[in-house]
């Protein structure tokens, strides 16, 4: 695949950097229109995403260069070469929130407010944001073949762009991107549920994606790992115990205590 879209007065532009700015906007639209039933102002919610997206991309690319220091020591200049790809979700989500938790806190807005009204166009962030690996020709799973990617229902221009030095992968940028996309979805409505209390959808979140992200992980030849274990594997299963706790705690609040759609 090329990862170069086009190019500008000879900067070249690429197909990573356009997921990953489509995929903020779409977010921030819905975040905008979600943050309008509760009265929150368009200036608090267009400041904090500029920080959340800000520290949430300095985060991402810290925690890759992190895990893979060995290439970096030698290489400094290419910690900033962000447009060929290098961006670990997991780093963005961390900065991510505790930006977000530090901004709401200082303007007095509940954060689990915030948290869940962020989650949802989150995870359609990152399925868009996926489809920069495939033009990278990057995050993909093990060697497979043709005919078992055609099995798979596969469309047959991921099936091209999978197939690298004439050896077929497992596209598993695609798998989890239609999980997130699946995901986007399901919280749409089960935000709308009456008596979902404030913080339940971020600990839906946790969950859905640590339990996705899990498993598609054990079929990557990229990961980032840590010792003998994969990293992504690791934080998705302390997100996903810790979005289990706190949801069963939230659920011993009164029945009417704190609801998310509360304005």
């Amino acid at each position: 695949m090329n990862p170069v879209a086009f190019t500008i007065f000879n900067v070249e532009i690429r197909w990573y950097s356009l997921m990953i700015l489509l995929g903020m906007i779409l977010g921030l639209f819905i975040v905008l229109k979600e943050s309008k039933r509760f009265n929150l102002s368009t200036d608090f919610v267009v400041n904090l995403f500029f920080w959340v997206i800000i520290f949430g991309l300095i985060g991402a690319r810290i925690y890759y260069c992190i895990f893979n220091f060995s290439y970096y020591k030698d290489n400094i200049l290419d910690i900033f070469k962000v447009w060929e790809g290098g961006l670990a979700i997991h780093g963005g989500i961390i900065a991510g929130f505790l930006t977000l938790l530090i901004y709401c806190k200082k303007n007095d807005v509940n954060p689990f407010k915030m948290t869940d009204i962020v989650v949802v166009p989150l995870l359609l962030a990152q399925a868009i944001g996926r489809w920069g690996n495939f033009f990278n020709s990057e995050a993909h799973g093990f060697a497979t073949t043709y005919y078992r990617l055609k099995e798979l229902h596969i469309p047959e221009f991921i099936i091209n762009g999978m197939k690298i030095g004439n050896v077929y992968y497992h596209p598993t940028f695609f798998y989890e991107s239609m999980y997130c996309l699946i995901g986007f979805i399901i919280l749409l409505f089960v935000r709308r549920i009456r008596y979902l209390k404030r913080g339940q959808l971020t600990c839906l979140y946790l969950m859905y994606y640590s339990i996705g992200r899990f498993f598609i992980e054990a079929m990557r030849t990229d990961s980032l790992m840590l010792g003998g274990f994969r990293m992504a594997q690791i934080v998705s299963l302390i997100s996903f115990i810790a979005g289990l706790v706190i949801f069963v705690i939230l659920c011993r609040k009164s029945k009417f205590e704190d609801l998310y759609n509360d304005k």
